[in-house]
C-alpha cells in the first residue's frame, strides 16, 4: 500500500530570517504535526487476510476479529457519528487465492457481523449497505462482488434491529435492512455473506443509515 508523504516546499524564503538552529526543529514540527494527529484518528484493524480501515472519515472502528468464516465471520465494531453514509475501506493483506483456507488467503467469501453504535443524535429508521470495487463507482453484476447474488433464499442476513432486508444486484450492489428502528447511543447489528469471485486487492463498503423524512 502506497502512503503519499506530504508535498514538499522551500523553507529558503519562509525561513530567511530564522538562524540554523532554529529553523530545523520548527520544520520537523510543521511537517510532521499535521499528519501524526491524522495517524492518529485513522485505525487500521487486521484480523484473517484482510484489513478494515475507517481512513474515509465519518465514523470510527472500534474493534476487528474473527477470520470470515460462518463459524469465525468478521466481526467488526464501528461508531457512527452522523446519520450520512460513510465507507468501509477492506484490504487484502495475504495472498488471493479464491476459495482457499479462510485466514491463510483472501478467498473471496466473507461472513459479516457488524456492531454500528447510532451515535447521530438521530433515530436510523433504515440502513443501507452498498459494494464498491472502485471507490464512488458501484458494484455492478457481471463483477463477482456482490451480497452472495448466486444463493436466491439466503439464511445469513439479518438484524438485530430490523425485521426484514431487500437486496438489489442491477445496477448496483445494494442490501437495504428495513422495518425497525436503532435509538440515538443504541447499538444494531448487522449479519450478512459478501462474496467475490474474481478477488480485488482493496474494495469498499458504503453504510447509509437513514433517518424519517417527515
Amino acid at each position: 500500500m502506497r502512503i503519499p508523504g506530504p508535498a514538499g516546499f522551500s523553507s529558503t524564503r519562509f525561513f530567511s530570517t530564522l538562524g540554523r538552529v532554529r529553523r530545523a526543529p520548527l520544520m520537523a514540527l510543521l511537517l510532521l504535526t499535521p499528519f501524526q494527529a491524522h495517524a492518529d484518528e485513522v485505525k487500521v484493524w487486521a484480523t484473517g487476510a484482510y484489513s478494515f480501515s475507517d481512513e474515509l472519515g465519518g465514523f470510527r472502528i472500534t474493534g476487528a476479529s474473527g477470520i470470515g468464516t460462518k463459524e469465525d465471520p468478521f466481526v467488526i465494531s464501528e461508531e457512527l457519528n452522523s446519520a450520512t453514509p460513510v465507507t468501509l475501506t477492506m484490504r487484502t493483506t495475504k495472498p488471493i487465492q479464491p476459495f482457499g483456507p479462510a485466514g491463510e488467503f483472501a478467498n473471496g467469501v466473507m461472513y459479516m457481523h457488524l456492531n454500528v453504535l447510532n451515535n447521530s443524535g438521530q433515530a436510523w429508521i433504515e440502513f443501507q449497505f452498498e459494494l464498491q470495487e472502485i471507490l464512488n463507482q458501484p458494484s455492478v453484476f457481471g463483477d463477482g462482488f456482490s451480497f452472495d447474488q448466486r444463493n436466491k433464499t439466503p439464511d445469513n442476513i439479518r438484524s438485530s434491529n430490523f425485521a426484514d432486508f431487500d437486496r438489489e444486484f442491477e445496477p448496483y450492489d445494494r442490501l437495504l435492512f428495513r422495518n425497525g428502528k436503532v435509538d440515538p447511543l443504541k447499538t444494531a447489528s448487522f449479519e450478512f455473506l459478501m462474496t467475490d469471485y474474481t478477488p480485488r486487492w482493496t474494495f469498499y463498503l458504503v453504510q447509509d443509515p437513514r433517518i424519517p423524512t417527515g
